[in-house]
This record gives structure tokens, sequence and C-alpha cells, in this order.
């Protein structure tokens, strides 16, 4: 799996801390680390929570991540932002039982972590209990076990509703403000990255003309 971690400008200053919390779970499991920044609060590709929505919604569904990793400092915005586009299925979660009742539940592809609110003493551990509960098993069993069908059943009626209540979205982003969009896009390493994993040409083609490429 291709995880990727994205931070917003308030909490960009812990990037180093949460992106080796998340490699030091995942990386033994067999899953890719992706770091999409920002690497600290004097980058000059500041992300707003709401350029965490844009930029979370193209690695998603482009297929250059499989799931994304982000927050703010209480985790709504970062969650809402998300939640705002197609292919994104983001829950907010504060602590393990978040994560894996988020991940057996409602199988989704992206968390929004409250990186300020109770983050101090034991913030790096209760990082790494998150990553482990969202990983240990495989997603979408359903908890209790004994709830697994209504609970999976749901999720397909999500997945159809969204299918209808979202467009595509290289439309989106045509009608975004160009520079909100292009400064989601302008992160230190997103191309390196993004074009090295994208698997959608119709979303590369589109973020290159975002770009200016």
């Amino acid at each position: 799996m291709k995880i990727a971690l994205i931070n917003e400008n308030s909490q960009a200053a812990k990037n180093a801390e949460i992106c080796k919390a998340l490699k030091k779970v995942v990386e033994p499991m067999g899953h890719e680390v992706f770091n999409y920044g920002m690497y600290t609060a004097e980058d000059e590709c500041q992300l707003t929570y709401v350029q965490i929505g844009i930029l979370a919604a193209v690695l998603l569904n482009s297929g250059a991540a499989d799931y994304v990793i982000t927050g703010c400092g209480t985790g709504e915005g970062a969650m809402l932002a998300c939640n705002s586009f197609p292919g994104v299925i983001c829950g907010h979660v504060e602590d393990a039982l978040d994560a894996y009742t988020f991940a057996q539940i409602n199988d989704g592809n992206a968390i929004a972590i409250p990186f300020a609110k109770g983050f101090g003493w034991g913030g790096d551990l209760n990082l790494e209990y998150i990553f482990e509960k969202l990983y240990v098993e495989e997603s979408g069993q359903g908890y209790p076990r004994e709830r697994a069908v209504p609970e999976q059943r749901n999720k397909k009626i999500l997945d159809e509703v969204k299918k209808h209540t979202y467009r595509d979205l290289t439309e989106i982003l045509k009608e975004l403000d160009p520079e909100l969009v292009k400064g989601a896009l302008s992160g230190e390493k997103f191309k390196e990255l993004f074009y090295a994993n994208c698997k959608c040409d119709k979303i590369a083609a589109a973020v290159k003309e975002i770009v200016g490429e």
C-alpha cells in the first residue's frame, strides 16, 4: 500500500515526528510512505487545510496513493476538506480505538488527526498506536464481527450515493480558484512523488495543466 502523509501549515513543524512514527509502524508491514509535506513551518509552499483536501483527492483518485494520513490542529478542518471531494472517505481519528473502528466499520481511505489538540507528552506513542490499529488487519471486516454484513452493506450504499453526489475530479479542479489548486500542488517534492506513482493519465494531464507544464 502507498500511504501519503500531508501536513498543513499550522502543524508543519510536527511533520518529521509524524513521518517517523508512521514509517516505524507501517514499513515492517510492507507499506510505503510518501511524505508530501509540509516539511517545516517555513516551507515556501504553505498548505491550508482546504488545500489538503485538494491534494488528498488528487493523490487518491489518480492512484498515486492508496491511503492518506493528514490532519490539522483539531483534525476537523482537514476531515471536512477531504470529504468535500469524490473518491475520498476520511475519518476523524484521535486514538487507536478510533483508528480500528474506522478501518473496520467505515473502510475509508484517509484519516485526519488532531495534531494540536491533546498532543503533548506521549504524543508520539499515540501516533504509533493509531497507525498500528489502522493497518493491523484488512479493513472493512466489520466490528464487532457479527455486525460485518450490515456494515459492509452500508459501505456499499455509501459508495453508490457518492457516485451520484460528486462529479469528475478533473472538472472540479478546473472550476476551483486556479491559485488555490496550484498552491495545493506546489509542494517541494510533489512532482517527484506524484508523477512517479500516478496511474491516471487524465488526472496527470489536468495536474500538468494546472502547475504549468
